[in-house]
């Protein structure tokens, strides 16, 4: 039986506190919600929890607060199957919060996130210092840009030291030092991030603009990425090495409840399904039926897919692109 890949996620903690309205407010505005409620997320649980439900065997390195939404964080994460043991709990720090503005229409959603790390800011080198000689152990590294800085060097020098493939999903866009990036086998921005943090926007109105895209390639394979993954919204995702290009389309659902947690989603399903033996270009596809469920549904961590949803999705919409036999080592 083929082993299950076995993936560590450095990452964030956050509680989200959704506001569902009608309408977002203009400044010096109070507008009437819809609804309101809390969901566990953070995009380090979120692609956590989404390798677990996927399969994978998941490993969680995070840091909370000594409070309720802290329990409840570990608590969500460790019911989806991950390995909480080296969360730690910061006794003085709130845990992370994320006060996120929905607006819902008729067929659409869009959010607005201000995000107070809280509790994810003060973990230490000393925290993560097991992971120095235990790296290796690991098939995959996912980190994401919640966390101090040089927590996200230093583990991704030691993975890359290993011969670990890291992957990075720089969100919330921050300035990236090229030890950073020289370690990276994948960076994974949307065309936003993208744009931000290369300097080169991608123009998306009449479908992907080759000149803008090679020129945000350019930039980050001279300063040490291996490959580049892009999600372009509805105009799906690529993965290019500057030589090559593999694309997928976006899988559209027939509505839209909450983005929140789309590109977590994605960027999870991709490194499951490269870390079970998919092509690059089949764990494009894969990850995109992963994230189409979860735009569907409210919520972080309770809107990510099993693998199970996932392949039902895909034994509806009649795709043959990815054999079954390649997902097998998942169940």
């Amino acid at each position: 039986m083929q082993r299950k890949p076995n993936i560590l996620v450095v990452g964030s903690f956050m509680m989200d506190l959704i506001a569902s309205t009608p309408r977002a407010p203009r400044e010096g505005e109070t507008v009437v919600g819809l609804r309101f409620r809390t969901a566990p997320g953070g995009k380090g649980a979120n692609q956590a929890v989404q390798c677990a439900r996927l399969g994978a065997q998941v490993t969680m390195v995070g840091r909370v607060g000594d409070d309720a939404f802290g329990k409840i964080l570990k608590g969500a994460a460790a019911d989806a199957g991950v390995d909480v043991t080296h969360v730690t709990v910061d006794p003085e720090e709130s845990s992370g919060v994320g006060q996120i503005v929905l607006e819902v229409t008729e067929h659409d959603a869009r959010n607005r996130i201000v995000v107070c790390p809280g509790a994810n800011f003060t973990m230490r080198q000393e925290h993560i210092a097991w992971l120095r000689e235990r790296i290796g152990d690991y098939d995959m590294v996912m980190m994401q840009l919640e966390l101090p800085m040089e927590i996200m060097e230093t583990v991704a020098a030691w993975a890359h030291a290993a011969g670990v493939p890291v992957m990075l999903n720089p969100a919330p866009a921050a300035p990236l030092s090229d030890a950073l990036l020289g370690c990276l086998r994948y960076l994974s921005p949307n065309e936003h991030e993208a744009a931000l943090l290369s300097g080169h926007a991608i123009d998306v109105s009449h479908g992907v603009n080759a000149d803008d895209l090679r020129a945000v390639t350019d930039y980050f394979r001279g300063r040490g990425v291996g490959k580049l993954i892009v999600t372009l919204g509805e105009n799906g995702s690529l993965i290019t090495d500057g030589l090559s290009i593999e694309r997928a389309d976006s899988v559209h659902m027939d509505k839209v409840a909450d983005t929140t947690a789309a590109g977590d989603s994605f960027v999870a399903a991709f490194c499951t399904g490269v870390s079970a033996g998919l092509s690059e270009s089949e764990a494009l596809i894969f990850a995109s039926y992963a994230a189409a469920i979860t735009v569907s549904r409210m919520g972080a961590i309770p809107s990510l897919p099993t693998l199970a949803e996932v392949k039902e999705l895909m034994r509806r919409r009649g795709e043959t692109r990815i054999p079954a036999e390649k997902l097998s080592g998942l169940e």
